[in-house]
Formats: C-alpha cells, sequence, structure tokens
C-alpha cells in the first residue's frame, strides 16, 4: 500500500525551504507536488519551524507553486499543522 502524501517543509543543506505535498523520507532526496518557496520569512515566526508550526504571515514572501519539484540535499523535513498549510496555499507575498 502506498503511503499517502502529507504537507512537508523541506530544507536544504543550500538555504531552500520549500513546501509541498509528499512521503517523509530518510534519504537526501524528495519529491514534492504542489510546491512552492519561501524567499523570505518574518523573524516573528522564531525560525523555520514557525513555517511549519503557524506558516507564512503577511510579512512572508513565498512563491507560487510549481507542479513538481525534487528537492536534493535535504537537511531537515517537518510536517505542517493545519493552521499553517492554509496559510502556505495562500501564497503571501507581503
Amino acid at each position: 500500500m502506498p503511503k499517502q502524501k502529507k504537507a512537508l517543509v523541506v530544507t536544504t543543506e543550500h538555504k531552500g525551504v520549500f513546501f509541498g505535498y509528499g512521503t517523509p523520507t530518510d534519504k537526501k532526496v524528495i519529491k514534492i507536488t504542489k510546491a512552492r518557496m519561501c524567499v523570505y520569512w518574518d523573524s516573528s515566526l522564531h525560525g523555520v519551524m514557525g513555517l511549519a508550526s503557524q506558516g507564512p504571515n503577511e510579512q512572508c514572501r513565498i512563491s507560487p507553486a510549481v507542479p513538481v519539484l525534487i528537492v536534493q540535499d535535504i537537511t531537515g523535513i517537518m510536517e505542517v499543522s493545519k493552521e499553517a498549510i492554509k496559510k502556505w496555499e495562500a501564497e503571501p507575498w507581503g
């Protein structure tokens, strides 16, 4: 049975921060769909984990979505809260 895709925030060795839907892995590469990049996040989120728990706010810069993104050199994968998913999908670019 295939694993169900989850909303994820993925970080990379190259300081990339991405949101999308995929299957958590312990590999260094992940495929995510409906992928967005966080170009800037506000300090009020208290770091990248705030993007997964609270979601981006109006001061953040979130890119438009692409259908599929292969993310390489992963350093972290965080599951995203339901509250945060709504904010990521709103695509804030303050």
